[in-house]
């Protein structure tokens, strides 16, 4: 028999009635009417559940193989990952339409291909025809790689069955349905039904499997959040369409760590590694301007050099503005506070505006000071001194804290040619005194401001 049910886009809830708010994640007009096929049970019917012979085991007696890595022949996504592609496992790659999702894809699938490895490219979206174009414009029209235009999961998992591919690529997953289901491709239902039998093909026939999802307005992945739950791992492209550099960034990882991104350059002929990510993100950097200073910053295992723009003017409004990109917004309120009471220098009838150079979202506190030095540079109008990057975590008391890794930020500014460091004092070991570059120690914003002479 049918029945109906609405269902949360965003986090997957179900109930038989609509309802304007979702009980679970709060959000307005997100639920959405699917129809369900249930079959009547009579009521002393026994419910039979599959066994497959599993029993409970000792946790101390669990052979640990390891996870044998695959490489996929592009070192900056063989980092986002973790060290490759494992065996069995299920990613969700994320983004905007026309970002790289497809390009990158299929560059992974050209170069297992060249290793012999046999690939399934599944695409719902375009014919053969376009796949071939973009194939041809990318040198990537390898024998073992195998299209298969289909949207139906069961004609899917039956060539998946028969080619047995050591790779299987789905794009994307808004496509795909089951008619089993009565819903249309794309909904709550349908996505999360073809991510689970997707899940059963991996994991059960050890197939590595990329599958491509679309990205809301809000920035998330279009489905139930249990999408990416249910997989290994989530990469997702940061920045804009428009930009000519693209970033991969980890947000889950099962088998690795979540805090690596990758560095793209889109080009003719697809998606190019950046080898040098320091000197791209300080590229077209105009150090004679006011308000932009350099960072130390670290994204996972590598120092990154980073440019903080900060702009301020005077606000028309009664209320000035407070816009951040690429940074915490209320992160941002606090820094101007601190930067008022704890260095005197005010911007309550400024517009303040800052923004991370090159599409990079900076989360940790360690940019904090380079914050505040932008900002301070931009309010005097007074540019900062060329060579000098800063390094620190600021307090509410003013104070600037040491944070992680330091000797690694200050080694990966003297490379670039920086000579002047300010670091917290607490932070300056004799390992760091050696690192290359002139440190200048301050223990308050007021002090840091004092030695680029900003304040």
């Amino acid at each position: 028999m049918k029945s109906t049910a609405f269902v949360c886009q965003n986090c997957g809830f179900d109930t038989p009635r609509w309802l304007g708010k979702c009980p679970s994640c709060g959000q307005w007009n997100t639920l959405v009417e699917e129809q369900r096929v249930t079959q009547r049970r009579k009521v002393n019917e026994r419910v039979r559940v599959a066994t497959t012979g599993a029993r409970p085991v000792k946790l101390s007696q669990v052979e640990s193989k390891g996870a044998k890595r695959r490489s996929t022949g592009i070192g900056e996504l063989d980092r986002v990952l973790g060290g490759g592609l494992v065996p069995g496992s299920l990613l969700l790659i994320g983004g905007e339409p026309g970002i790289g999702k497809s390009t990158l894809t299929l560059q992974v699938c050209n170069e297992l291909a060249k290793t012999g490895t046999k690939v399934l490219y599944v695409t719902g979206e375009e014919s053969a025809e376009q796949v071939r174009l973009r194939a041809e414009r990318l040198s990537a029209a390898a024998d073992s790689i195998y299209i298969l235009c289909a949207i139906d999961l069961d004609e899917i998992l039956a060539a998946a069955e028969e080619l047995t591919p050591g790779l299987l690529v789905v794009d994307s997953i808004q496509t795909m349905f089951r008619s089993s289901l009565t819903s249309a491709p794309g909904s709550v239902g349908q996505v999360r039904e073809c991510t689970a039998e997707l899940l059963r093909l991996a994991k059960s026939r050890a197939v590595t499997t990329f599958i491509v999802g679309h990205v809301t307005k809000s920035g998330a992945v279009a489905g139930p959040r249990t999408l990416e739950h249910m997989v290994d791992a989530v990469l997702y492209f940061e920045g804009e369409g428009f930009q000519q550099y693209r970033i991969v960034r980890a947000v889950k990882n099962r088998y690795g760590s979540t805090n690596e991104i990758g560095v793209f350059e889109m080009t003719e002929s697809g998606l190019v590694e950046v080898a040098n990510p320091s000197e791209f993100f300080l590229s077209g950097r105009h150090p004679d301007v006011s308000g932009s200073a350099v960072v130390s910053t670290i994204e996972g295992t590598r120092p990154l050099l980073v440019e903080i723009q900060a702009l301020a003017a005077a606000t028309p409004y009664a209320l000035p503005q407070r816009v951040a990109t690429g940074f915490d917004a209320r992160r941002l309120s606090m820094l101007l506070c601190v930067l008022e009471r704890r260095a005197g220098i005010s911007a309550a009838a400024q517009d303040i505006f800052v923004n991370i150079a090159g599409g990079l979202k900076i989360q940790e506190p360690a940019a904090d000071l380079a914050v505040i030095a932008a900002l301070a540079s931009s309010i005097r109008n007074q540019p900062l001194p060329a060579d000098a990057v800063f390094i620190g975590e600021v307090g509410l008391g003013g104070e600037v804290r040491s944070v992680a890794r330091t000797e690694s930020r200050i080694a990966e500014a003297a490379r670039l040619g920086f000579a002047n460091v300010i670091v917290p004092r607490r932070g300056v070991t004799k390992k760091t005194r050696t690192a290359g570059a002139n440190l200048k120690p301050v223990d308050t914003v007021r002090e840091a401001l004092d030695a680029i002479g900003a304040s």
